[in-house]
C-alpha cells in the first residue's frame, strides 16, 4: 500500500534557482514566499484525504 502522507512532489527548487540567474540574489519577498510554500507542502495530509486515497488505490487493484 502506498503511504500518501510522505509522498510530496519535488517542485520549484530548480526553477527558483534558475530565476536567480548570475546575479545570485533574490527579491526580498522570495524568502517569505518560499517559507510559506514549504510550510503548506509539509503539512500532514488530512485523515479524510488519506482514507479517500486508500479507497482509490484499492479500486485500482480490483
Amino acid at each position: 500500500m502506498t503511504d500518501h502522507k510522505n509522498k510530496r512532489p519535488a517542485i520549484g527548487k530548480g526553477r527558483a534557482a534558475a530565476r536567480v540567474g548570475n546575479a545570485g540574489h533574490q527579491p526580498g519577498w522570495a524568502d517569505g514566499l518560499r517559507k510559506l510554500y514549504d510550510g503548506v507542502v509539509n503539512e500532514p495530509l488530512p485523515d479524510s484525504f488519506d482514507e479517500l486515497l486508500r479507497k482509490l488505490d484499492q479500486a485500482d487493484d480490483d
